[in-house]
């Protein structure tokens, strides 16, 4: 089926669901605290989702705001994982996959809102 949603299009978005996948590898460790857990997955969510969403708004400043959602949901992930591996809940691999992900989540989303960032040039007479 062709991809019918602007969004689906997206490196970022393909790579932030890449990245989700791992998390579900993750989160799939039953010693993990379950408020963690649920942390881990709605900031993982979000980064997904408010790419979605920014996708589909019509003015730079609303896809602006979301997209920036989404690079502090990628942040937020990574201090997770950091804790994570300070607990020695995650492998070093899984924590570097994820890890490279969300560093190059990170910057595509950061090229993304430099785009919607409209810089006005005062012109002087």
């Amino acid at each position: 089926m062709k991809n019918q949603f602007s969004f689906e299009n997206f490196n970022v978005y393909n790579k932030s669901e890449e990245y989700y996948y791992q998390v579900l590898k993750v989160l799939s460790n039953h010693k993990i605290d379950k408020n963690i857990k649920d942390q881990l997955k709605r900031a993982s969510l979000s980064i997904v989702l408010n790419i979605a969403e920014g996708a589909g708004k019509y003015t730079k400043k609303d896809k602006k705001n979301f997209y920036s959602i989404s690079k502090g949901s990628a942040n937020e992930c990574v201090a997770i994982l950091r804790i994570l591996e300070i607990e020695n809940l995650i492998t070093e691999q899984q924590f570097k996959t994820c890890y490279e992900l969300l560093l190059e989540i990170a910057k595509m989303l950061s090229a993304l809102i430099k785009t919607m960032t409209n810089i006005s040039v005062i012109k002087y007479r």
